[in-house]
């Protein structure tokens, strides 16, 4: 079974995380996507501050060695699964400028409710 992803994922585009633009122009910004890493692990993300430039193409790419986590940052409109030892990718333009508060919204332990981070948009 393959990770849950929505928003952009595996190629599809998302109105609300790309904006209006035709296959061709999502297809670009795809090809010239700058790559986040981010580790999610008990009960934090690392990096758990991102900052991106409005409009600039990007991956996240995640993995955890330990549980299942999950990753929701509502204001962007992407969620994932992240499960041990399956790279999961979320592709996204921002398009709304701000602070953007992300969570993990698998329980994973006591610490759970800590797990979260930010993502800048300016």
């Amino acid at each position: 079974m393959l990770p849950a992803v929505s928003g952009l994922a595996a190629g599809l585009g998302s109105a609300s995380v790309f904006g209006a633009g035709t296959q061709d122009d999502q297809a670009n910004d795809e090809s010239n996507a700058r790559v986040i890493n981010i580790t999610a692990e008990r009960f934090r993300y690392t990096p758990n501050q991102i900052t991106l430039k409005l409009g600039e193409p990007v991956v996240l790419s995640f993995t955890t060695l330990d549980l299942p986590m999950g990753f929701n940052a509502p204001t962007l409109g992407v969620r994932a699964n992240i499960l041990p030892d399956v790279p999961v990718q979320i592709r996204l333009v921002p398009k709304k400028p701000g602070t953007h508060h992300f969570y993990c919204d698998i329980a994973c332990g006591s610490g759970h409710p800590d797990m979260k981070g930010v993502i800048v948009v300016a």
